[in-house]
């Protein structure tokens, strides 16, 4: 069966801050992942051996009508999926994740998620439009495409207009973690509790690069302080492997505020970290 790497998928202009540039995210990422290898002796895991894997380019998307961008995106991975693929995404802004999760629920019904990010884009709308990357989950959940008690956001943090700006997500079943929870400790514990949480069923991994620490990951459009490092991303990810993976991204790397290329180079490797993590890899 093949296991496809589908990377590219970016937006228009839209409301919100400078995420826009990440359209120009994958192109970087692609540049930095020349440096990784095929074998990962710290997992043991051989993802290349195990599976076949394939760069499938950007998906054509309209940058002047963000509506019909996801419309591309949903009709793209809806034949991704179908095709028995299971689709790892360079975004991007995280507005992507939506149109992507329309198209692996049309498959495998509603899916948990594990939410790497310093903010939980469950926000209702922005300038009147409900359709942003402050959003994308929010209209996952009015569409019924996350199973909620399957849902868990690691790395929230940063600065609100309300005294308890995550009541929403808690009133749906999320488990919310928050960044200071795990400030100077290893998540591997955190990771036990939510490998239990997902269970057996599909899950779905959507990686903010902004949840990590900028002092790591500069490049990216809304930066907070005081997040998690990449040892934590690693235990992460590490941990979901044996998980029922159906997909995963990594979205919001912005180039333009990159300027030593480290922030997309971290990116580069988490993603291989999560096709380490996939269904059927083998390891030694």
């Amino acid at each position: 069966m093949l296991r496809l790497l589908a990377s590219g998928c970016a937006r228009g202009p839209g409301p919100g801050d400078d995420s826009s540039f990440g359209r120009f995210g994958p192109r970087r990422i692609r540049e930095e992942s020349v440096m990784l290898r095929t074998v990962n002796p710290s997992t043991g895991a051989l993802p290349f051996q195990s599976l076949m894997v394939a760069d499938l380019g950007d998906v054509n998307v309209n940058l002047y009508n963000l509506q019909d961008s996801c419309r591309r995106i949903q009709e793209a991975y809806e034949k991704i999926v179908a095709a028995g693929c299971i689709p790892l995404t360079l975004g991007g802004d995280h507005t992507i994740t939506y149109p992507i999760l329309q198209a692996v629920a049309k498959k495998h019904g509603p899916v948990g998620l594990l939410h790497v990010d310093a903010h939980t884009d469950t926000a209702d709308e922005a300038l009147g439009e409900k359709l942003y990357h402050g959003a994308p989950f929010r209209r996952c959940v009015d569409e019924g495409l996350l199973d909620c008690k399957r849902v868990a956001q690691i790395g929230i943090r940063g600065y609100s207009t309300t005294l308890d700006p995550y009541r929403y997500n808690r009133s749906q079943g999320f488990r919310v973690v928050l960044a200071e929870d795990c400030w100077m400790k290893s998540l591997v514990p955190l990771m036990a509790e939510v490998r239990q949480q997902m269970g057996g069923k599909p899950i779905y991994i959507s990686f903010d690069i902004d949840a990590l620490d900028p002092a790591y990951a500069p490049g990216t459009g809304t930066p907070e302080i005081a997040g998690l490092t990449p040892g934590q991303a690693l235990e992460i990810i590490r941990g979901c492997q044996g998980l029922n993976v159906v997909g995963c991204d990594l979205v919001e790397v912005s180039p333009p505020y990159d300027l030593s290329g480290n922030t997309a180079l971290l990116a580069a490797n988490l993603l291989f970290e999560m096709l380490c993590a996939l269904p059927k890899v083998t390891t030694v």
